[in-house]
């Protein structure tokens, strides 16, 4: 059975697919919705005595199999799409669409299968291709040569599983330059699996997660205890992203509940698909195969390995915490690689901070060498990691042997050219080089590439054909038919009275037997006309007709038995994945390496004195990265200093008027502590860091209507998840928490929180707030709270008529509270109409004397009764 077919046979009533519910909602009817795919049938055919051509009735077959797949049938030089298929393609792919006896149809060229599946694929539709497992030779010359091809599913594509030439062809960056048309690869098309076990005796929730990324044989895995809203899981699934979620039938309804409402809220029902299904969804998929038996989720086939090497040795960081690749985050800053994979991996690095202390120093310690070292093995190195093709995907398509001949070779001749390369240079890395992580990742990457040099895995396939018998025969084989049909030269000569006569080749006809027209009547009757000129006939006489037809039939064989081998020796190929694998991920590194060494040394970055032990966070001038970049050398990005100090002063209380750089101030530390973390330099004079454990924020205003949660809400779950996952040694930013509800319980729960923080979590704490009561902490904890606002310069107003006042920013971070926000500022920032500037001018000086009176009465009310209980 074709790949694909096993598992689509599988599926059952169970399964849910929010793409396609929402295409057939959209279109007004299924694939059973014949007022609009199926046209009335024709008369019935006299010798089937059916209505439907053999072909409509073998895609009928196929389709019921695969009700919620849009099959492309493979037709000689073009797929076509039949019914509904039909006038989705049509509508999604702008090709024309048009009767054609019983159904609607429409047609993509062979060659163009990949960009048209992709674009189908990247809409949130499953898609099938449907192959001839029939060649035409072999075909004329069976017992049912007459009959239909045969045909059959050979792959199903998903957004998580385009995996293949058929879909994904290996480009080069030259390649990519002119291949304007092509879909590129999401940045995470990640499958996941989701299984839960609920413990009845101890009324425990455990939830497990596989997340897998088919074309690049990315992992990740999870198993993690979880409450009755499921806040662990939403926050999971909404920092990966998956495109697709598989689960057990018996999942629980809570858990669908939410797995739904992201589906179809929060990530869009075009980039996002979940599928409810049984065990042994993907079995036969030849990808991989996800075990649901378990809590904690197994993950076999070309993983498992990876799986066993798996370290959880990460820094945990808030799931709304920004670090992605879009301009103005902190990867778009630090991204200078050369290389796919690199970029790749690169993410990583930025969305899992490490807490080893010793793996941050030995990547600090390369990229120091490479900011000093002036070897020429650096440059040389760095020069190797230009265009090179997607090495790491090229592999994974290898490991599931879906590439093409050319695929193959363009890998296997590139790592070969790396082997050599790198092999030359390993003398210059001995001597040169003294950072211990450059040396041993570039002495083992050419010792890992070794393999590429073996008799059995040379890219020269087929040339010695020892091992392959079976091929070596079926070239034996058409070299005795080639033979018979050279010898029957002689005759053909005898036959012409033409001793020099040849055969010819025209337009693509072998063997061709070429006769002036004025010698046509000594031309056999019992010769076959293939075509002529006004000149010449040319003709295949009964012999050449037999062989030729053998031929034909010997050479598609052929084709078969290379196929067939070509699979097993893809096979035996994979058998060295991982080390391959591991090969390209030192180049990855290298990559990611020089690209970190290359904006330190661009934006003047220090190297950070990142400490395992100390729980403190010191930065001198320090800078934020993004905003530095964004304002270029025409603006001054102001520094501020930073010190956290776990057992002295950990909590900072910012204040000040809007827009003051309050915020970016607080994100600059943060993100300053992930970069020293990932084994980056970063952008201060001099910072020292305490290996924190996790970063935790509280930012900004959003509500989640869909799941019936208010701003308020929302910002009170996510300062609860914080309450709970914070340790002493994690970092904890909170922006103007409690201003969703009314002052008074506001201020109260964003003073209860903050203190919880500083006396009973005692970790390092941010925290920025307009509510001047908060302050009052630092009497309380003068050890371990600190004031700061951001400087500004209050410019009053000439006339003594009461107006808005003038603020100008300083953006500088200065001891001591605010007291005042000066947010009518901002509202003429914003042009607000002077008049209404002026009334709340006036209300706000109403107000402000309102609160001073009742303070002024409070604390005169507290020193008379003082004075009483002193006397």
């Amino acid at each position: 059975m074709e790949e694909g077919t096993e598992e689509s046979s599988s599926q059952s009533k169970e399964e849910f697919n929010f793409s396609k519910f929402a295409k057939a909602s959209s279109s007004g009817g299924g694939f059973g919705d014949t007022k609009k795919s199926l046209q009335e049938p024709t008369g019935p055919n006299r010798r089937t005595k059916s209505i439907y051509t053999p072909l409509e009735q073998q895609y009928m077959e196929i389709k019921e199999q695969h009700k919620d797949t849009i099959l492309c049938v493979e037709c000689g030089y073009k797929y076509r799409f039949f019914g509904e298929d039909a006038e989705i393609a049509a509508k999604e792919l702008n090709i024309f669409c048009h009767l054609d006896h019983n159904f609607m149809t429409a047609s993509i060229p062979t060659h163009r299968l990949f960009v048209h599946v992709r674009r189908l694929v990247s809409q949130g539709y499953k898609v099938g291709v449907v192959k001839q497992t029939e060649t035409s030779a072999i075909k004329a010359s069976s017992a049912n040569k007459s009959s239909l091809f045969t045909r059959q599913l050979s792959a199903l594509y998903t957004k998580s599983t385009l995996v293949g030439e058929d879909v994904n062809p290996l480009l080069t960056l030259g390649d990519l330059e002119q291949a304007e048309d092509v879909v590129q690869d999401m940045p995470n098309s990640y499958l996941m699996c989701v299984s839960e076990n609920w413990d009845k005796q101890s009324k425990e929730l455990t939830i497990g997660l596989v997340v897998v990324q088919p074309s690049t044989g990315d992992v990740m895995v999870d198993c993690f205890g979880d409450n009755a809203s499921r806040s662990e899981l939403e926050a999971r699934v909404l920092k990966i992203q998956p495109v697709e979620i598989l689960v057990p039938s018996d999942l629980s309804d809570p858990t669908e509940r939410l797995l739904r409402t992201i589906a179809l809220s929060r990530l869009g029902i075009h980039t996002f698909q979940v599928q409810f299904s049984l065990k042994d969804r993907y079995r036969s998929s030849g990808l991989f195969y996800l075990g649901l038996e378990t809590p904690v989720i197994c993950c076999l086939g070309p993983v498992i390995q990876y799986l066993t090497e798996f370290k959880l040795e990460r820094v945990l960081l808030c799931s709304r915490y920004t670090t992605g690749s879009v301009k103005g985050s902190l990867l778009w800053v630090l991204d200078h690689t050369h290389t796919p994979f690199g970029k790749r991996l690169l993410k990583k690095w930025v969305s899992q901070p490490l807490k080893s202390a010793s793996e941050i120093h030995s990547r600090q310690d390369a990229v120091a060498e490479i900011l000093s070292s002036e070897s020429s093995v650096l440059p040389s190195i760095q020069a190797l990691l230009t265009r090179l093709p997607d090495l790491e995907r090229g592999l994974c398509s290898i490991y599931h042997k879906k590439c093409s001949t050319q695929e193959f070779y363009l890998i296997s001749s590139t790592l070969s050219r790396l082997c050599t390369e790198l092999q030359a240079l390993i003398p210059a890395v001995q001597s040169q080089l003294r950072s211990d992580f450059l040396k041993s990742m570039l002495l083992d990457t050419p010792q890992l590439l070794i393999c590429i040099g073996e008799k059995r895995l040379s890219f020269e396939l087929f040339v010695d054909l020892t091992d392959f018998p079976l091929i070596r025969e079926r070239k034996e084989e058409i070299q005795a038919v080639l033979s018979d049909i050279i010898e029957h030269r002689r005759d053909l000569r005898l036959i012409l009275r033409n001793q020099s006569l040849d055969y010819v080749t025209v337009s693509g006809q072998e063997f061709l037997i070429e006769v002036k027209n004025s010698m046509s009547s000594i031309v056999p009757p019992d010769w076959v006309k293939i075509n002529s000129t006004k000149v010449v006939g040319r003709y295949h006489s009964p012999f050449i007709v037999e062989r030729h037809r053998r031929l034909l039939q010997l050479r598609e064989q052929l084709v078969i038995d290379c196929g067939r081998e070509w699979i097993n020796f893809l096979q035996l190929f994979g058998e060295h994945y991982y080390i391959l694998r591991k090969a390209v991920g030192h180049l990855a590194t290298m990559d990611c390496l020089f690209s970190l060494a290359q904006v330190a040394k661009e934006n003047n970055y220090c190297r950070p004195e990142v400490l395992e032990h100390e729980r403190h966070i010191v930065i001198k001038a320090g800078r934020h990265p993004v905003i530095d970049m964004l304002m270029g050398e025409q603006d001054q990005y102001v520094p501020n200093d930073t010190e956290l100090q776990g057992d002295g002063k950990r909590a900072m209380i910012i204040t000040g008027p809007n827009m003051g750089g309050k915020s970016s101030y607080i994100r600059q530390v943060a993100l300053v502590t992930i970069m020293a973390q990932l084994g980056s330099f970063v952008p201060a004079e001099e910072a020292s860091i305490g290996i924190v454990d996790g970063i935790f924020t509280r930012m900004g205003a959003s509500d989640n209507i869909s799941r019936g949660r208010s701003t308020f809400m929302e910002e009170l779950l996510e300062a609860s998840e914080i309450l709970s996952c914070a340790t002493a040694r994690s970092l904890v930013i909170l922006d103007e928490l409690g201003r969703g509800t009314s002052t008074h319980d506001g201020i109260a729960i964003a003073y209860a929180t903050l203190e919880f923080f500083i006396r009973n979590v005692r970790c390092l704490t941010l925290f920025v707030t307009h509510y001047p009561p908060l302050c009052e902490l630092e009497k309380l904890y003068p050890q371990h709270v600190g004031n700061y606002h951001m400087a500004f310069l209050l410019n009053e107003p000439e006339t003594e008529e009461v107006q808005p006042e003038f603020i100008t920013f300083l953006y500088q971070l200065t001891e001591g509270a605010a007291g005042r926000s000066y947010g009518l500022n901002v509202a003429r920032l914003a042009s607000i109409p002077e008049s209404i500037l002026r009334t709340a001018a006036i209300k706000s000086k109403e107000l402000e004397a309102t609160v001073n009176s009742r303070r002024y009465s409070m604390w005169h009310m507290l020193k008379t009764l003082t004075t009483l209980l002193t006397t």
